[in-house]
């Protein structure tokens, strides 16, 4: 090191990956963090603040509509965990039951990829460790849609460092790729799908295979989406392999990877309009097998989404997304252009309402809107300087999507919008916080910018405009879970906002690390600490096919759909969809009671009401057993949240019976969102 300047010193730590604890002064080791997270929660959740606080990463930032946005995905990734009891947690993409859902779970694979992103950065590991369980050894991936889930498995991976979760699955990850060779065309070495059963209806190819009469069905094409995520998961699982010490199985499935990679870039890319595009399977009057589609499409982006371009190649394509004429809407990303001769004709309707249903021929889709500004993010992440796209029109699309979660001015993200004016579009009752999309896994890897490693290293290299109007003065994120440690992230352009120094800043578990003057890459080494053994405990109270046991009843509103809905392992105080068993307003006291179905030994309890305006929290509750043919009191609660959990514990008891009784307010119906029992 001799000869080397202080700034020279600082510059070779950087790049070498070592701490930089000891490279910071004495006067700048300024260790409190700056967040309030009890504060935080207090104001953003209310009285179920201690779930976020034992679980998420606190954020905050000089832009407040992030802030809200950021807090309100985190209700919505809470609010689609569903318990199903002995199984544990999966997440759901719609708050209630939709007809095509995978019975009784009300699961759909589709949406996994983007849950499992999300989830990696909750605290408590059972969310998504349950969820994987679920999708490889009970047929939670039953191919239902097209998918990326090993991928996700991976990414997941690259955050908790779980190894032995990592591998659990790999014969089955293997038996599923092998499973899409009957999508797969070996003369031409990629994969078609049907574009409904890539979760995408009403595409170019499927309206043209049509005639434009339909689209809903049919227009079997070559897709740079099913291809794009068979190349990730072949990539991952060859990973995973090499994690599990299987050296044949990595080489078999890396190569797997590049032998779709190449010939996907080669095919797909249509030079005249710099774009990948689909080309059709099908063969019929209207259109021809492997002809490509007449128009550019957002799904061109996703082989960015998933790292599989490198460099600038390609990079003019990025040209489309921000042309107002092109895929660039004034309020959302178009899916398709609006040359294209059925842009946003309206086919198909909800025949119960007649309101418009879900396509993809033009509106704006948080679901890919996600993929393509991940993909955006690896791009410049390639080609940082590069000159069709920058950090300035990342950020600006973020913020773009972020409007896109508010309607007059309230939460409620949708299924899609019109591009142009941001309304939604279907705006069914089942449309009500939608979770087919990611918000808050971009902006802790490309806003605040840690970007996972598989090494024991640290890297954060946030990716937004450090200059000019739409910049961010500050910015934090504090206690981000990372391979067994806590990481905190704090930008201060000046150093007034969160008084611990100018510039970005890095601490590991409370301790800063890294610094630098101006936003860009730190790189720190990192070592990572045993994770504790995940805790289940089981919900006794589950009831997961309608008339099967454990069986509700109550002192009023005998509706089965509302007597299940108390007991149906998902809790959510959204006022905009309904959710568990309302009482009757008249009387002081009404129950809610659970036949087992067995004896049981059960030692607590978890409530969860919900009170807006006219629906009140009880006074107080009581919770009573069968016993001797009576009800005999277990336990009572005098202080009951609303819009939270209100927990009893009592010394543990058997019963085949359980009874809770409410005291309400003469003239006031109380909602029982969840009645949760555990031994």
């Amino acid at each position: 090191m001799v000869g080397r300047s202080r700034a020279g010193r600082w510059a070779f730590r950087l790049a070498a990956g070592l701490s930089l604890a000891s490279a910071e002064p004495a006067s700048a080791r300024i260790s409190a963090l700056p967040l309030d997270t009890h504060r935080i929660a207090a104001e953003r959740f209310g009285n179920d603040g201690n779930w976020y606080v034992d679980n998420i990463p606190f954020w905050d930032s000089s832009d407040p509509r992030l802030d809200e946005v950021y807090y309100y995905r985190w209700k919505i990734v809470r609010a689609h965990q569903r318990d199903l009891g002995p199984k544990g947690f999966i997440t759901t993409e719609f708050l209630d039951d939709v007809g095509w859902q995978r019975e009784p779970y009300a699961s759909l694979n589709d949406a996994t990829g983007f849950h499992l992103y999300e989830a990696r950065w909750l605290r408590d590991r059972r969310y998504a460790d349950d969820y994987i369980n679920y999708l490889y050894e009970d047929g939670g991936n039953d191919r239902h849609f097209s998918e990326a889930i090993a991928d996700a498995v991976w990414a997941r991976y690259l955050v908790d460092g779980d190894r032995a979760a990592a591998i659990r699955h790999l014969s089955a990850m293997r038996h599923l790729y092998g499973a899409w060779d009957d999508h797969f065309d070996f003369s031409k070495g990629l994969y078609w799908i049907e574009p409904l059963l890539d979760a995408t209806e009403y595409t170019i190819s499927s309206i043209d295979a049509s005639g434009g009469k339909d689209g809903f069905t049919g227009g079997q094409s070559f897709r740079p989406s099913i291809n794009s995520y068979m190349a990730a998961n072949a990539r991952a699982i060859a990973a995973i392999a090499a994690l599990a010490g299987d050296g044949a199985v990595a080489a078999d499935y890396e190569a797997r990877s590049e032998a779709l990679r190449r010939p996907m870039l080669a095919a797909l890319w249509s030079p005249s309009l710099g774009h990948f595009v689909d080309r059709f399977k099908v063969d019929n009057a209207f259109v021809h097998y492997w002809a490509p589609i007449r128009g550019r499409e957002l799904v061109g982006y996703l082989p960015w989404t998933f790292g599989l371009v490198s460099g600038s190649d390609y990079r003019d394509a990025w040209a489309h997304l921000l042309d107002r004429r092109e895929l660039a809407g004034a309020a959302g990303l178009r899916t398709v252009e609006p040359s294209y001769p059925f842009y946003m004709r309206q086919f198909r309707y909800d025949k119960a309402t007649g309101r418009p249903e879900c396509q993809w021929n033009g509106p704006a889709w948080p679901f890919q809107t996600t993929q393509v500004l991940q993909g955006l993010a690896n791009y410049l992440r390639q080609d940082r300087h590069g000159r069709v796209a920058s950090a300035d029109d990342w950020f600006r699309l973020f913020r773009q999507y972020a409007a896109l979660h508010y309607q007059d001015g309230r939460l409620d993200l949708e299924e899609d919008y019109d591009p142009d004016t941001g309304r939604p579009i279907v705006g069914l009752e089942r449309s009500h916080h939608y979770f087919h999309s990611g918000f808050d896994d971009l902006l802790i890897t490309t806003v605040a910018g840690l970007v996972p490693q598989s090494g024991n290293k640290l890297v954060v290299d946030p990716l937004v405009p450090s200059a000019g109007s739409g910049r961010l003065r500050w910015f934090a994120l504090q206690n981000l879970p990372y391979k067994g440690r806590l990481v905190s992230i704090v930008w201060d352009q000046d150093g007034r906002h969160y008084q611990r120094g100018a510039g970005l800043r890095v601490w590991l578990d409370g301790r800063p690390v890294a610094r630098r003057g101006e936003l860009g890459r730190l790189e720190v080494g990192i070592m990572p600490r045993p994770l504790p053994a995940i805790a289940r405990p089981v919900d006794l109270a589950v009831q997961l096919v309608r008339n099967a046991y454990p069986l509700p009843s109550a002192s009023s509103n005998a509706a089965p759909e509302a007597l299940h809905d108390a007991v149906d392992g998902r809790i959510w105080f959204f006022p905009e969809l309904a959710n568990g068993w309302t009482s009757a307003a008249n009387g002081q006291e009404q129950w809610y009671a659970l036949e087992l179905g067995r004896e049981q030994r059960i030692g607590s309890a978890a409530l969860a009401f919900f009170a807006n305006g006219g629906i009140v929290a009880p006074d107080e509750v009581r919770l009573e057993r069968w016993a001797a043919g009576q009800w005999v009191a277990v336990a009572t609660a005098r202080t009951v949240l609303a819009n939270g959990i209100t927990q009893l514990r009592f010394s543990p008891v058997r019963t085949n019976k359980v009874r809770l009784v409410m005291a309400k307010p003469i003239g006031k119906p109380v909602r029982l969102v969840e009645l949760k029992l555990f031994d």
